[in-house]
């Protein structure tokens, strides 16, 4: 696999929610790195990490490589969704460090965005050895 190869099925996993299929792009140890401090470094949790995913919808992910070596690469990525639960809302909020918005009883969840870059590192069997993202998130203005 190749980094173009990677973020076509990095953008297939996210918009299918394919736990299973995220995992799949690893090596059985590959490391995903969803934050600086925090690993999934096993397929089971790295698939559960992915799970949250379950909470969005109407996903859409965009990306451009922006360099690609022979076992890696780096790229920039967007994503765009539509909050469709309250935990996956409280789940932003928290991650942020901001806390939770504004919002009356009743009103809608957001949709959210996220731009952020990925940093992957192939192992030779073409599976990824290891994969860092940095990313921040917004609500969209409605």
């Amino acid at each position: 696999m190749n980094i173009h190869e990677f973020m076509a099925e990095y953008k297939r996993v996210w918009e299918d929610q394919d736990s299973e299929g995220f995992s799949a792009l690893f090596t059985p140890n590959g490391r995903y790195h969803n934050t600086p401090f925090q690993v999934q470094d096993t397929a089971q949790a790295r698939e559960a990490y992915w799970d949250r995913i379950k909470l969005q919808e109407d996903i859409e992910l965009n990306y451009e490589v922006l360099s690609e070596l022979p076992n890696g690469g780096i790229a920039h990525w967007n994503v765009t969704y539509q909050v469709a639960s309250e935990e996956l809302f409280e789940i932003w909020a928290k991650s942020t460090g901001t806390g939770l918005p504004k919002r009356e009883p009743g009103d809608p969840l957001p949709r959210m965005e996220l731009d952020g870059t990925l940093v992957a590192r192939f192992a030779p069997d073409g599976l990824a050895d290891d994969v860092r993202i940095w990313w921040h998130s917004t609500p969209q203005s409605i």
